[in-house]
C-alpha cells in the first residue's frame, strides 16, 4: 500500500469520526453531601472519552451547593447557566444529582420554569417532588427522575413487616439515606406502630440513650439503615443495653457490600445487602479496575455512572436521529417572568428508556404507561442473611432468601418458617387489677393469674398469635382523671406506653375513650348495686318456750300445783265427794277417787285436747275444775296467738329494696369504695345537681329579666331533686372505705340488716362476694350500667385484631361458656341454707324442741317403768311361809255389766307375790 493511500484512508476516517461525534453540553447540579455522584459522573465522562466508538464528547459545567441554602444555591446555578448561554454553549441536558430538601426543590423549580431537559437522581416516590407534581404531558417527557438505590432499599422494610406481621418497628438511619418523605408512605396502610428517626450520634453512649427511649415506647423490632460503621455502633449500644433475645429482633440494611460486625456477646441479626446482577458483574469489575470507580457504596457509584452514561447516550440518540429540535429556545433566569416558559416538544423520556447500554450493576426499571417520576429505579437484588455473633465474632451466616428492589416487591424466602425464627415474639405487656372472678392471683398458674379475663385472653391469643406478660397496676386503680386532667391506674399505663393492653373488669367511659381505645364489649352491661348484711332470724329448738317469760311459766306451774292441791283437799273434805260417799255413787259408771296423784293428773290433762277425764263429784271440786279449765283455755289461746306472732314478727320489718329506700333512711350508713368508679358516679351526680341549682338561682335572680319572664320562673320550691347531693354528704359523713375488703367487713360488722352499713359497688363485685358468702345479700336493681371491654393504646392495631377475635368468640358462644364456668360452676360458690320466707311454714329449728319433749317424755316413761318393775319385784317380796289375808276383788265392768260377787273373785297372796283367780 502506498503512502498516499494510507494518508487518504486516514483522512477519510478522521472526517467520518468528526461527523459522528456529538458534543454535549451538560449542566451538572449537585449538593455538597453527594460527592460520590460527582465522582461517578467524572468516571462516566472518562468512559466516554476513552471509547470513541460512542461518538460522544461531554462538556460539563458543574455547580455544587448546600441543600439548606436555597437562595445562594439558585443564584450560583443561574450564574453558571447564564454564562453558558452567553458562551453559546446552551445545555442539552441538566443532570440533577441533588438528593432532597429545599435546595433540590429549588432546582426542580428552576428546570421546570426554564423548560430545561433534566434527568434527576433525587429521592422521592410519586408526588414527593413537589415542584414537579403538576407537570403537563409535554413536561413529563423531558423532566425525568430515577430514584436512587438509597431511596429504594428502605422499601424492603415494608416487605419484611408485611411478611412477618410485625406490629411495631423503629427505623434508624444515617446521612446516607433520606427518609423525610417516608415518614407516612413507608408503612402506609399497614397496621404497624412505627418510629422513623435518624441516628443522633456515632457515640455509643448517646446511641444507648436513643435506644432506651425507643424501647420505652414498647418497640421490639429495630431496623438499622445505614453504613456498616453506623450499624456496628448501634448493635454495640444494643448489646450494652442487653436488647438481644427472644423479645427483640434486629434487621440491618446497608448498601455497602461488606459483612456486619459488632462486639455483641450473643446476637442474631438479619442482614440485607445488595448484590450486582449476574450479567453485570464482569462489567462492574472492569469499570472499577479500568476507570478507578472505587467509591463506596459501589451500587451508588454504579447508579450515578449508569444514569450519567444513559443520559449522554439519550441526548446523542436524539441528535443523531434528528429528533432534537433545531429551534431550541433558551431564556436566562433574568428573562423569566413567570409566563414565558419555553414550550418543548422534546421526547427525552423515550430516548432515555430505549438505550441498550449494558448496566453496570443492575438494569433500570421504567413503567410502561405511567410517567417515570417516582416510579423508576435501579432494579437490583438483595440477599437476606441471618448472622449470628457470639463474643464479638461471627460464628454463622446462612441465607434466608432474597428481595428484588421495587416499590411493592415481596420477599422471596427459601424457608418461610425459618424466617419467622428471626422476628421478635409478640410479647405484649398487660396491666390489670385484681378483682374476683375476673382476675385472681394464683402463683400455680403459668402467668401467675387465673380468672374470667385470663381465660378470655387465652382464647383471643389462639386467634391473634402473641404472647404476653401480665402484672398488677401499682396503684390498683382502673383509671380516674383528677382535677388537673392527669390519669392514674391502667389508663395511665396505656397513655405512658408502659403497657399494651389493659385487661380487667373495666367499664367503658367517655372520658377514658378520649385517651385510650376500647375493644367491643366482652361482657354484659354492669352497673352499681347495693350490698347489705343478710337478715338472720334467730332460731331455737325450744323457741316455743320463749313465747312466755320465765316468771309466767313459773306462775303457771305454781297455779298448776296449787290447783291440784286444792282439788285434793276439796275432794278429801267434801262430804259429797266420791271417797266420802261411796254408797251414793256406787251405781255410777265413772268412779274416780281424787287422790293427790289423780288431782295432778287431772289438772295436767285438762290443758290438753285429751281432756281431764271424769270431773269431781262434789260441787266445790267442779267449780275449781271449771275455773282451771277457763284458766287453761286463756293460757293456751294466749300462747298460741303469741307463738304465731313471735315466729313471724322478724319478717314484718320493712326491708331496703332500692337506692331510693336507702337514701330516705338514717339507720343504715352507706358509701362506695374511695377512688372507685362508683364514688366518681355519686360525686359527679352531686356536682351536677349543685350546678343545676346555681343555674336555677342565677335565672331566678337575674335582674335583666322582664317581669313576665321572672314570673315564669317564680316557684316556691327548687324544681330539681337533690337526692344525690344528700347521699354524697351522707357518704362522706359515713366515711368511704379504702378497699373492697374493708367495705365488706363493715357490712359484716353491721348489727342487723336494718342497722349498720351498706356498700355501693360494682354489681360483679357484689355478686361474687354474695355468691361466696352466706351472710351477705344484693339489694335493689343495678343502675348506671356500662359494658366491660379491653383497653389498648390509642391508635393501636390491637383494637381491630381483638375486635375480630371477640366477635368470633361471641359467635361460637365461648363467652357464654366462660360466664357459666366462673359464675354458675364456680368452685368458690357457697351452698347456703334457704332463708325463711313469709310463705314458708315453721322451720324445724324453731319447733324441733317439741320433738325433744316427746323423746324426753318417752325416755322418762321408760325409766319410770323400770323403776316400777324394780320396786314391785324386789322391794315388795314377801317372806317365805307368810300367809296373807285374801281380799275379795273390787267389782269390775264386764261387757258393760258389773260382775257379781259370786261369779269370781281375785285375791292377792302377798307372801307368794302372785295373783290367784279362782272360780267357784
Amino acid at each position: 500500500m502506498s503512502l498516499l493511500t494510507i494518508f487518504v484512508s486516514f483522512s477519510l476516517l478522521s472526517v467520518t469520526f468528526a461527523q459522528t461525534t456529538q458534543n454535549i453540553n451538560v449542566l451538572l447540579i449537585n449538593e455538597e453531601s453527594n460527592a460520590l455522584a460527582e465522582k461517578a459522573f467524572e468516571v462516566a465522562k472518562e468512559y466516554v472519552r476513552r471509547n470513541p466508538n460512542l461518538g460522544l464528547a461531554v462538556d460539563p459545567v458543574i455547580v455544587v451547593g448546600n441543600r439548606t441554602e436555597a437562595k445562594a444555591f439558585l443564584e450560583n446555578v443561574c450564574r453558571k447557566y447564564n454564562d453558558m448561554i452567553l458562551a453559546k454553549k446552551t445545555p442539552h441536558v441538566v443532570l440533577d444529582f441533588t438528593m432532597t430538601g429545599v435546595g433540590s426543590e429549588t432546582i426542580k423549580s428552576f428546570t421546570a420554569a426554564l423548560g430545561l431537559p433534566t434527568i434527576s437522581g433525587s429521592f422521592g416516590q410519586v408526588g414527593d417532588l413537589r415542584q414537579w407534581r403538576s407537570l403537563n404531558s409535554n413536561q413529563t417527557k423531558f423532566l425525568l427522575q430515577v430514584t436512587p438505590p438509597a431511596d429504594i432499599l428502605p422499601e424492603a422494610i415494608r416487605a419484611i413487616v408485611t411478611k412477618q406481621d410485625i406490629t411495631n418497628a423503629a427505623i434508624i438511619f444515617d446521612e446516607y439515606f433520606v427518609m423525610d418523605h417516608k415518614y407516612k408512605s413507608l408503612l402506609q396502610n399497614i397496621p404497624t406502630r412505627h418510629v422513623i428517626t435518624p441516628v443522633k450520634s456515632f457515640e455509643i453512649n448517646e446511641i444507648k440513650t436513643q435506644l432506651e427511649n425507643l424501647r420505652n415506647l414498647d418497640i421490639v423490632n429495630f431496623f438499622i439503615v445505614g453504613s456498616l460503621r453506623m450499624i456496628k455502633n448501634v448493635l454495640d449500644a444494643a448489646d450494652k443495653n442487653q436488647y438481644f433475645g427472644r423479645k427483640t429482633a434486629w434487621f440491618a440494611l446497608s448498601l455497602e457490600k461488606g459483612d456486619i460486625s459488632c462486639g455483641c456477646k450473643n446476637a442474631t441479626i438479619v442482614h440485607m445487602r445488595p448484590t450486582p446482577d449476574a450479567n453485570s458483574r464482569d462489567r462492574l469489575g472492569k469499570i472499577k479496575t479500568t476507570y478507578s470507580m472505587n467509591g463506596e457504596p459501589e451500587i451508588t457509584s454504579a447508579f450515578y455512572f449508569d444514569l450519567s452514561l444513559r443520559t449522554f447516550l439519550a441526548i446523542k440518540s436524539l441528535l443523531d436521529s434528528g429528533k432534537w429540535p433545531n429551534d431550541m429556545k433558551y431564556i436566562t433566569c433574568d428573562d423569566y417572568d413567570g409566563q414565558n416558559t419555553p414550550n418543548r416538544t422534546l421526547n427525552l423520556k423515550t430516548a432515555f428508556q430505549e438505550i441498550k447500554e449494558t448496566p453496570t450493576y443492575a438494569p433500570f426499571f421504567f413503567p410502561q404507561d405511567d410517567p417515570m417520576n417516582g416510579r423508576s429505579y435501579m432494579e437490583f437484588s438483595t440477599e437476606l442473611l441471618a448472622i449470628t455473633v457470639k463474643d464479638g465474632a461471627s460464628i454463622s451466616s446462612h441465607s434466608l432468601g432474597s428481595w428484588k428492589a421495587g416499590l411493592s416487591s415481596n420477599l422471596t424466602l427459601t424457608d418461610p418458617n425459618n424466617m419467622s425464627n428471626y422476628s421478635a415474639e409478640l410479647v405484649y405487656r398487660i396491666v390489670t387489677v385484681e378483682q374476683k372472678p375476673f382476675i385472681i392471683r394464683d402463683d400455680k398458674q403459668p402467668k401467675g393469674f387465673k380468672g374470667y379475663c385470663i381465660d378470655l385472653i387465652e382464647e383471643i391469643r389462639q386467634i391473634v398469635k402473641f404472647d404476653y406478660e401480665i402484672s398488677v397496676v401499682p396503684d390498683g386503680s382502673f383509671g380516674l382523671m383528677d382535677e388537673n386532667g392527669n390519669w392514674n391506674g391502667i389508663i395511665k399505663e396505656l397513655i405512658d406506653k408502659k403497657a399494651d393492653i389493659g385487661l380487667a373488669s373495666m367499664s367503658v367511659m367517655a372520658e377514658r375513650e378520649n385517651v385510650v381505645d376500647f375493644t367491643v364489649p366482652y361482657y354484659d352491661l354492669v352497673g352499681i348495686t347495693i350490698m347489705m348484711k343478710l337478715p338472720r332470724t334467730p332460731t331455737s329448738l325450744f323457741k316455743f318456750l320463749t313465747v312466755l317469760e320465765n316468771d309466767v311459766w313459773l306462775s303457771i306451774l305454781a297455779a298448776y300445783f296449787f290447783t291440784s292441791l286444792l282439788m285434793w283437799v276439796f275432794d278429801r273434805w267434801s262430804p259429797y265427794s266420791y271417797q266420802n260417799n261411796r254408797e251414793k255413787y256406787k251405781d255410777d259408771e265413772e268412779k274416780r277417787e281424787f287422790t293427790l296423784k289423780e288431782c295432778l293428773w287431772f289438772c295436767m290433762t285438762s290443758l290438753t285436747p285429751q281432756g281431764g277425764g271424769e270431773a269431781p263429784k262434789n260441787l266445790s271440786g267442779r267449780l275449781l275444775a271449771a275455773t282451771w279449765w277457763l284458766f287453761g283455755f286463756i293460757i293456751i289461746a294466749s300462747y298460741t296467738a303469741n307463738l304465731a306472732a313471735f315466729l313471724t314478727v322478724s319478717r314484718l320489718d320493712t326491708p331496703i329494696e332500692s337506692l331510693d329506700d336507702l337514701s330516705k333512711q338514717y339507720k343504715i350508713q352507706y358509701a362506695p369504695v374511695n377512688g372507685s368508679a362508683s364514688m366518681t358516679y355519686f360525686r359527679r351526680m352531686a356536682d351536677i345537681e349543685e350546678r343545676f341549682y346555681e343555674i336555677w338561682k342565677e335565672m331566678s335572680l337575674n335582674d335583666s329579666l322582664s317581669d313576665v319572664e321572672r314570673a315564669k320562673l317564680a316557684v316556691w320550691d327548687y324544681p330539681v331533686s337533690d337526692k344525690y347531693s344528700k347521699m354524697w354528704q351522707a357518704m362522706q359523713e359515713a366515711g368511704l372505705p379504702n378497699t373492697i375488703e374493708e367495705a365488706i367487713q363493715r357490712v359484716r360488722d353491721s348489727k342487723s340488716s336494718s342497722e349498720g352499713f351498706a356498700w355501693l359497688g360494682d354489681a360483679t363485685d357484689v355478686k361474687y362476694n354474695v355468691m361466696t358468702s352466706c351472710d351477705l345479700q344484693t339489694v335493689g336493681d343495678e343502675f348506671s350500667r356500662k359494658p366491660y371491654a379491653i383497653a389498648v393504646q390509642q391508635g393501636s392495631p390491637l383494637k381491630d385484631q381483638f375486635n375480630n377475635a371477640i366477635l368470633q368468640l361471641l359467635n361460637k358462644r365461648k363467652l357464654e361458656k366462660l360466664k357459666e364456668n366462673w359464675w354458675n360452676n364456680n368452685e368458690q360458690a357457697q351452698k347456703c341454707e334457704k332463708q325463711d320466707d313469709q310463705s314458708d311454714g315453721i322451720s324445724i329449728q324453731n319447733i324441733g324442741g317439741v320433738f325433744i319433749v316427746i323423746f324426753m317424755g318417752i325416755g322418762l316413761a321408760c325409766v319410770t317403768l323400770g323403776v316400777e318393775y324394780w320396786w314391785y319385784k324386789w322391794k315388795k317380796r314377801p317372806l317365805v311361809g307368810a300367809v296373807t289375808q285374801v281380799e275379795p276383788a273390787k267389782p269390775s265392768r264386764n261387757n258393760g255389766n258389773p260382775q257379781k260377787m259370786g261369779d269370781s273373785f281375785n285375791f292377792r297372796s302377798r307372801n307368794m307375790g302372785i295373783n290367784v283367780k279362782s272360780k267357784f
